[in-house]
Formats: structure tokens, sequence, C-alpha cells
């Protein structure tokens, strides 16, 4: 039980889905969608939102089917809802919306696509002038593009 709750301490949580990222990054999807998975189910329905969205973003990298990324993306985007105005939170909605757009694309559903990437775009206010940001806001221009809504 103390390992259990060790475990799954706030504080280890953001940490724990780093070394899986780069797990994922380096070429391993299925064990990275695995241990995603796993920390999931730990973190149950009551879980931190903010852990819940930033997992269910990550998750959705890892999956092979596009609908199943569809659907973990929407996931994330409900979660993220669910934590209020938390910063950590209203700093992912660029690249959630973005997830969301291109997901769409890949299904072949253009429109939903469009909505979403509006939605990226508005909320890329947010972006710092980082690294990140700059990577956010470079995808939104190539989807912009992609999709023939260059601004």
């Amino acid at each position: 039980m103390a390992e259990r709750q060790e475990r799954t301490a706030p504080e280890a949580v953001p940490t724990r889905i780093g070394q899986v990222v780069m797990l994922h990054h380096a070429g391993d999807r299925e064990e990275a969608r695995r241990r995603l998975l796993d920390l999931w189910t730990e973190l149950g329905e009551d879980g931190d939102p903010v852990h819940r969205c930033t997992l269910a973003h990550y998750l959705a990298d890892t999956q092979d089917d596009p609908s199943d990324e569809l659907a973990w993306d929407l996931r994330a985007l409900t979660e993220a809802e669910g934590a209020g105005g938390a910063l950590a939170v209203r700093a992912l909605y660029p690249s959630l919306h973005l997830n969301l757009a291109a997901d769409y694309v890949k299904l072949d559903r253009a429109e939903a696509a469009r909505v979403h990437l509006r939605r990226a775009r508005r909320a890329a206010g947010t972006l710092g002038d980082d690294s990140y940001g700059d990577g956010v806001r470079a995808e939104i221009r190539r989807l912009e593009v992609r999709l023939g809504e260059g601004t």
C-alpha cells in the first residue's frame, strides 16, 4: 500500500510521465503506451485533472489508429476543461487543439480540423517566446498551409 501511494504521489507523476515520453521519443512506442496506460490506471478517475490531461495528451501520440489517437486527444481536452483555469493546462490548449486538428485531418474531416486549428491559433497567445511556443506556432502555420488557411 505504501509503495502504491509513493508511486502515485502527485509530485512524482510529472517525472514519471517525462521518463515515459523520453522512452517514446527513443522509439519504443509500445512500451511507452503500456507504461502510460499503467499510470493512467494508477491515477484513476479521481486523479489530478492536470496529470490526466497530460497523460491523455501523450497517450494519443502512442496510438497506431487515428481514431484511437483522436479519442485520447478528446480525453485530454475534457480533462483540461475539468482542471479549471490551471496555468499548466492553459499553456497546453494550443497544442491540444492543434493535435485535434491534425487528428481530424488524418480522418479526412477537414471542417472539424479547421475548427480546432482556429482554436489553436486563438489559444497560441498563451505560449511563451521559447522553443516550445515556437514549435507549436510553427506547427499551426504548417497545418494552416495544408488546410489552405494560411494567414
